[in-house]
């Protein structure tokens, strides 16, 4: 390479090991930036830039052609076989060790803060409550959810201040807002569980009516721990697109919830409840699992292509669920649905069958595994947005393969 301060179009194409259009390519994708040469001919690149590009392979990111998978560089969780891990640290292990919040501080941050609390400012609630309180009757928790999030970004000036310590003061404000601003189960006015101040006991009472005891806030602690991250989810890309364009913390989240909502995504572990239901209803899961195959639909809450034998989220889960008196019929059923779809095929339970033996065993809507999940992975989105502020902007832009009619078409 040369000692220049920037490199002509042909030295960078050479120094990456690719053809001049495809720099070209690099720089419409917001992966190399370019500068006019002097006197209007060509462009030039910085020799740095190009270096660094260079060392990845000639790209920021892997190749995305046919049949290959988008990827990004991340240091919040890794998977590996049966195991997955926040920062190198086993994920489960720390989830039963700590609480949502401490483990959400280690995941943002990099260090643990033992007994941290988060708290709700009283400008962002009161704005969230306000707004929720205005959704129709029949709205769901996900409406209630993303209008909070709107709600409280419009109550924070600041909102656009992407450095680390302005987002980290966000997640920890907006997470118990979105808690907070969820009605209680059944109209209910209980003041939250005396005594705990963790967010599982205060998103509780906003999921069932029957009193929760320490085990019970232990095991939804857990829950939500568990699920602040699995690496690149589809919500977690559409909020890494988002922070990519510099959106605010609050937008960040907005996109995550967009796409969480999705049938694929988190509505799943409610897919899995009303099967656990039905079972429970039915008096064994031979005939629900039946129905789901003859109308070729997937038994939900089965199977993890992340995960060849079982999901460990899942493992943890069943675990302590097997804990709970309340929660043995719902255990059964889901034992049941295992055992009856392995005459077929060998499937695990995954997490959205373990939130379902929550939610059915408490007592709990269908939608509320969805809530557990999108209150839980708020957290890291924003972990991944902290880390795309850090990346150049606009980053992320493939480029469309144009099928329409061959111009020029005549005027319509």
């Amino acid at each position: 390479m040369t000692d220049q301060a920037r490199l002509t179009t042909r030295e960078a194409a050479d120094r990456l090991g690719v053809k001049p259009e495809t720099v070209y390519a690099y720089v419409s994708r917001g992966q190399l930036s370019s500068e006019r040469a002097p006197g209007g001919r060509g462009s030039t690149f910085d020799a740095e830039e190009i270096e660094a590009l260079a060392r990845r392979g000639g790209r920021r990111e892997p190749a995305t052609g046919a049949g290959a998978e988008p990827g990004f560089r991340t240091g919040i969780t890794f998977i590996d076989r049966d195991r997955y891990y926040y920062r190198g640290v086993d994920a489960v292990e720390l989830s039963r060790t700590y609480g949502y919040e401490e483990v959400v501080e280690w995941l943002w941050t990099g260090e643990l803060r033992p007994g941290v609390r988060f708290t709700a400012p009283r400008e962002s609630l009161d704005a969230a409550r306000l707004a929720v309180g205005a959704l129709p009757a029949h709205a769901s928790a996900m409406d209630r959810l993303r209008v909070a999030a709107i709600a409280a970004s419009a109550a924070d000036p600041l909102r656009f201040d992407l450095s680390p310590e302005a987002v980290l003061g966000c997640g920890r404000a907006l997470i118990p807002t979105l808690v907070r601003a969820l009605p209680k189960a059944g109209g209910s006015e209980r003041p939250d569980r005396p005594g705990d101040r963790s967010l599982a006991a205060q998103l509780w009472p906003r999921l069932t009516s029957r009193t929760a005891d320490t085990a019970s806030i232990n095991l939804l602690n857990t829950a939500l721990a568990l699920l602040i991250d699995h690496d690149l989810a589809a919500s977690t890309l559409a909020a890494r697109v988002a922070a990519s364009a510099r959106a605010h913390p609050y937008a960040v989240v907005s996109a995550g919830l967009g796409v969480l909502e999705g049938p694929l995504h988190g509505a799943a572990s409610g897919l899995a409840h009303r099967m656990l239901a039905e079972v429970l209803e039915r008096g064994g899961a031979a005939p629900v699992v039946a129905d789901h195959l003859r109308s070729g639909r997937r038994v939900p809450g089965l199977g993890h292509r992340l995960y060849p034998a079982e999901d460990p989220r899942a493992q943890a889960l069943l675990a302590l669920l097997e804990e709970l008196p309340y929660a043995a019929g719902a255990l059964d059923a889901a034992r049941d649905v295992v055992a009856t779809t392995a005459r077929h095929t060998a499937l695990h339970a995954n997490v959205d069958l373990a939130l379902a033996v929550l939610t059915v065993a408490a007592d709990m809507p269908a939608e509320a595994g969805e809530t557990v999940f999108a209150v839980a992975r708020t957290a890291g989105w924003l972990a991944h947005a902290l880390e795309e502020y850090e990346e150049r902007p606009l980053r992320m832009r493939p480029s469309g393969h144009y099928t329409g009619p061959k111009p020029p078409q005549p005027l319509p």
